[in-house]
């Protein structure tokens, strides 16, 4: 009876001794949170150079120069003549008819090479020295032409040789047929300071064209 009371009251001591533990007993502490410090990195933002307007340069509009030179037949080239003018004039009166008996001029045929055999015959791009007019009258306006207010121009080739005179025409090209004839009967009478190659007087090949016109004075 006594053994069984001592071994009640050591129970009854150890459960209470277990309450008061349980009660005593504190709830175990929380993790820390270790906060990371955030490294802010300032980045220099490079300086934006303010652009630059684009000066454009108002360039003057000049004229176009041609410096090509006209296009011409290949190895003939032109002697320079100033144009023939004739005041117009009133009709003649009733009776008075033009003069005829025009002089008839041997003309070398078109396609044919003029001066073809002739010694010393040179054009006038290969010259040292071009011939040089001395002699020039102008042509007579065809009395028609006149009348009626036409125009025209024609273009001959011809020969001048080492003595400086006229001695072969040929007819290239003309406008009207009738200016044909006063246009050679013009250049035969036609006297030049002679081409001259390698130091001497040579015969030469030229080509000029010719222009009829009428002006009001």
């Amino acid at each position: 009876m006594r053994k069984d009371l001592i071994i009640g009251v050591i129970l009854s001591i150890s459960l209470h001794g277990l309450l008061l533990g349980a009660f005593n007993r504190k709830a175990p502490p929380k993790p820390k949170v270790v906060e990371e410090e955030v490294k802010v990195v300032q980045m220099e933002m490079p300086e934006i150079e303010p652009e630059k307007e684009e000066v454009v340069e108002e360039l003057a509009e000049e004229a176009p120069t041609n410096q090509l030179a006209p296009p011409m037949l290949a190895d003939v080239p032109s002697v320079s003549v100033t144009a023939f003018t004739q005041p117009l004039q009133p009709p003649p009166p009733p009776g008075l008819t033009a003069a005829k008996g025009a002089i008839a001029i041997p003309v070398v045929k078109p396609g044919t090479k003029l001066g073809q055999g002739m010694k010393d015959l040179f054009d006038v791009a290969n010259l040292d020295q071009i011939p040089v007019a001395r002699v020039q009258p102008a042509p007579n306006y065809p009395f028609e032409m006149k009348r009626a207010g036409i125009s025209g121009t024609v273009t001959l080739e011809f020969i001048v040789d080492s003595k400086g005179d006229v001695v072969a025409v040929q007819i290239i090209r003309s406008s009207q047929r009738e200016f044909e004839q006063p246009a050679i009967q013009a250049v035969q009478k036609w006297k030049f300071r002679a081409g001259r190659k390698g130091g001497r007087a040579v015969n030469t090949r030229c080509q000029i064209e010719i222009p009829f016109t009428l002006t009001d004075d």
